[in-house]
């Protein structure tokens, strides 16, 4: 496959800047896949993985929040996390799951609720994500 330029960036860091020859991206309506000469495309992103190809193998990393946006010169992956697979620490994300089980059972509000919900479905993202390591 043909190599193209991707940039996966957070908040705090410029997670990747480099060559790959494709990208699967979970987006709001489903997995989109990238390879060289896409066109140009816009999309959200949610709560999901991201298999990243360099060299023939795929990385694979958990994502939340964001766009991807694809150009003709470069594709440009802007999230509000992202962490990959072998750098995840899974009694972490465990903890996390636990907290956020337990504001799950004690919201008193529609926000509660949905803020619980999203921090859950986050820490399963992430371990998830994390059994996929060889």
């Amino acid at each position: 496959m043909t190599p193209f330029k991707l940039q996966i960036i957070t908040p705090e860091k410029t997670v990747f800047d480099g060559e790959v020859e494709q990208v699967i991206v979970r987006t709001t309506v489903g997995d989109v896949g990238i390879l060289k000469g896409h066109e140009p495309y816009c999309a959200a992103i949610g709560v999901g993985q991201m298999r990243v190809m360099t060299n023939g193998e795929f990385r694979r990393a958990a994502t939340s929040g964001g766009i991807i946006k694809v150009s003709r010169e470069l594709t440009t992956i802007l999230v509000q996390t992202c962490e990959w697979a072998d750098e995840i620490d899974v009694e972490r994300a465990n903890n996390a799951k636990a907290a956020a089980e337990e504001r799950i059972k004690a919201a008193q509000s529609d926000k509660d609720l949905l803020l619980a919900d999203a921090k859950l479905k986050r820490a399963l993202n992430r371990i998830d994500t994390a059994s996929f390591i060889k």
